[in-house]
């Protein structure tokens, strides 16, 4: 039996942020000193770097589980699955519901038991509960449902990565520009298929890496110091990803006895569109491969930023759906999926359609 994606869903906040939407911001840096640059040329440095043109926050009346609910009615419905039929509900996310103007993340109840209240599932046998593992926790979610079907103990199960970003953001840090709101969902199932989930690889790296993404007090001289917003050392984490996930990705297509010349898409974390293009560069690498072939590596992060664990199932859906600009993929083709993030923590998964 193998483990198949029988639905995809998502949620895409309406609340359009554009790049030009910073310029009225003061910016400062990690030693609360202003960066003495004009804050247009600080977001056309930014895009220039990210591809990021703009992002979407969620509306002030949804959180976290609001929007992994809507996201996770869309993949029962893509399914056409009986909700009470469903076995687990993993949510990957990192700060829980956070209400509007706060800075308090509120996990109890888990947002995977709201989303299964709000679901109205009734089934006590489902089980429902979240999972923090950074950008990558929708992978993981992924990775863990796999493990629970191919271990007999489950048969169908709802993953989800939500995250309301925009709510733990600090205005005065030029990274907080990256990051955006969104939600992402899928059914996995055991069928007896010649498609589903190949093989996957997992990794955590915790000495220095650990604090490259953290929690630290604003970079404006006179915050609160009691007050904590979600920091990322950019340049430690674009390194460590460039060595890190091409290695992690080349060892999942390994165990799937696959070649890089096997897969059909890659779908990546929507993190940076240069980080993520260096990866996938540097994976060809590996195989002693020096162009990467077009219509290779499917982004949506110029238009929707990087919503953490949703980038990549909301990247799905759009695909699935054909929504993306010719991107297509079809039966029996070899996917690969990938992410990076706080821990710092990396996976990959390889998936036949």
């Amino acid at each position: 039996m193998k483990s198949v994606i029988t639905g995809v869903g998502r949620y895409i906040p309406f609340t359009v942020k554009t790049n030009g939407d910073f310029m009225i911001h003061k910016f400062y840096d990690e030693h609360q000193n202003k960066i003495n640059l004009k804050p247009e040329t600080i977001a056309q440095k930014f895009e220039s770097i990210t591809g990021i043109e703009e992002r979407r926050y969620a509306s002030s009346d949804l959180n976290c589980s609001d929007m992994a609910t809507t996201a996770a009615e869309d993949a029962i419905l893509d399914a056409q699955c009986d909700r009470e039929t469903i076995d687990q509900i993993i949510v990957a996310h990192n700060f829980g519901d956070v209400i509007k103007h706060t800075i308090q993340t509120d996990m109890i109840p888990s947002i995977a038991s709201r989303v299964k209240h709000n679901l109205g599932i009734k089934n006590p046998n489902c089980v429902a509960y979240d999972l923090i593992f950074g950008c990558p926790g929708w992978l993981q979610g992924l990775i863990q449902a796999h493990a629970f079907i191919q271990s007999g103990m489950a048969k169908k199960c709802l993953v989800i990565g939500a995250e309301a970003l925009s709510r733990v953001l600090d205005p005065y840090d030029r990274d907080s520009m990256i990051f955006a709101d969104g939600a992402g969902a899928t059914i996995l199932e055991s069928r007896d298929s010649n498609s589903g989930i190949l093989s996957f690889s997992v990794q955590s790296h915790c000495e220095d890496e650990v604090t490259y993404l953290n929690l630290g007090k604003s970079n404006f001289p006179e915050s609160d110091p009691r007050i904590r917003y979600v920091k990322m050392k950019g340049r430690k984490v674009y390194e460590y990803a460039l060595k890190h996930v091409p290695e992690a990705m080349k060892d999942c297509l390994d165990k799937a006895q696959a070649s890089i010349e096997d897969v059909k898409k890659i779908f990546i974390h929507q993190a940076n569109e240069k980080l993520d293009e260096a990866i996938v560069r540097e994976l060809f690498k590996l195989y002693g491969v020096v162009e990467m072939p077009e219509h290779l590596m499917p982004m949506n992060i110029h238009k929707l930023g990087n919503s953490s664990v949703a980038t990549i199932p909301t990247l799905l859906s759009m695909v699935k759906r054909e929504e993306m600009n010719g991107y297509k993929i079809a039966e029996g083709d070899i996917i690969l999926f990938a992410s990076v993030g706080a821990g710092m923590n990396i996976n990959a998964v390889c998936y036949r359609v």
